[in-house]
């Protein structure tokens, strides 16, 4: 009995030592971060490659056609002007005696034809009276030819005086449209942006093919929008119309409304690896650009499409195919979800979970597959 007493002592012993080691050497259950399934918002969108910036609906830079001394200039940078304002006119005194003897030359011709077709009237008058005599009998015939002669003449000497009073009206236009040239008009109303050249400067246009640089840049800065690069590939996604949330760095924490209203029909390159599409953005309420600057930069978030109240769960939860991680216990099972509306944040589940299940978002940590033991901690909802 002694015999068989001490076997069970030792065989209770060594189990328990069996047991302890069991304990101190299992594998530890692996702390993993988790999500509740849930419902939410999820957004398809697309951003800008590089900052965008903010342009003017209107914006002219403006050079003269010919060149010349600047003979006056009427207004500074940061002015506000009037359509049809005048703005910059080089010298033209030559251009003023022109036209000065262009209108000598137009009211001499003007008296030239009154004179020339009064002249013409008499003399058809006074064919028209030989004519009666002729039928009368009082005069010969001849007498009527002459007169009638002498008519005709008449009327083309009034028909060739009108015709210089025409031509003198083209030299006239020509001598104006010359002096129009040396004149600067806003096209349209806004601000003066900055202003190339001082008073007694010559202004020298560039050689056929090369621009001349701006006098004047003016822009109108009571319209506003968003020019933004995209990358080519998402070119095709973007249509007109689609909303846009709008950021600028000089407003930090703002976030404006917008909506795409034109995508440009080519690719810029802006370097081999940089092929983007330029995308035009309106603000949808106009009066919130007020008082931005032409140039701020500015970063578009293009809204494809957007699903409410739908399952979503983070996108970092997602592994390749669509595989997720699920707590069940404290065991990590796998599932293939059929996704739908996607985003870096958040993506839409279609099927293959449920509201209120756990899925593992934190992937990156070692012994996280499929079947292992995991432990979550408090904070997270353990």
């Amino acid at each position: 009995m002694k015999i068989l007493r001490r076997l069970l002592i030792a065989l209770l012993v060594l189990a328990s030592l069996g047991a302890a080691g069991w304990w101190f050497t299992r594998p530890k259950p692996i702390e993993v971060v988790v999500h509740q399934v849930g419902r939410g918002l999820v957004e398809a969108t697309l951003s800008n490659t590089r900052a965008g910036e903010i342009e003017a609906c209107q914006r002219t830079k403006m050079a003269t056609i010919v060149g010349g001394r600047i003979e006056w200039l009427g207004v500074k940078e940061g002015d506000r002007v009037a359509a049809g304002q005048v703005l910059m006119r080089l010298w033209h005194g030559d251009l003023e005696a022109r036209l000065a003897i262009n209108q000598a030359q137009l009211a001499t011709a003007r008296q030239r034809v009154q004179e020339a077709c009064t002249v013409a009237d008499n003399a058809e008058r006074e064919a028209a009276r030989q004519a009666q005599l002729v039928r009368r009998g009082f005069v010969s015939a001849s007498a009527e030819e002459k007169a009638r002669t002498e008519a005709r003449a008449r009327r083309a000497a009034c028909d060739t005086a009108r015709a210089d009073v025409a031509t003198v009206q083209a030299q006239l236009a020509a001598t104006e449209t010359d002096r129009q040239r040396l004149v600067l008009v806003a096209p349209f109303a806004g601000t003066v942006a900055s202003i190339s050249g001082e008073l007694g400067e010559i202004s020298i246009p560039s050689p056929p093919g090369v621009p001349t640089p701006p006098a004047i840049d003016l822009i109108d800065d009571s319209c506003l929008y968003v020019k933004a690069p995209m990358d080519e590939i998402d070119a095709p996604k973007i249509r007109p119309g689609l909303p846009v949330r709008i950021t600028l760095e000089a407003m930090a924490g703002t976030v404006f409304e917008g909506k795409v209203k034109r995508v440009a029909p080519y690719i810029t390159a802006v370097e081999k690896q940089a092929r983007t599409v330029e995308v035009d953005v309106d603000f949808v309420r106009p009066d919130e650009a007020r008082g931005m600057l032409v140039g701020y930069s500015a970063d578009v978030e293009i809204v494809l499409d957007s699903r409410a109240e739908v399952l979503r769960i983070p996108t970092a939860a997602l592994r390749e195919g669509g595989r997720v991680l699920v707590v069940d216990g404290d065991t990590l099972v796998e599932r293939t979800l059929q996704t739908g509306v996607a985003n870096w944040e958040f993506t839409e589940v279609l099927s293959g979970l449920a509201e209120g299940e756990r899925v593992v978002t934190s992937l990156e940590r070692q012994g996280v597959v499929a079947g292992a033991k995991v432990t979550i901690p408090a904070a997270n909802g353990g």
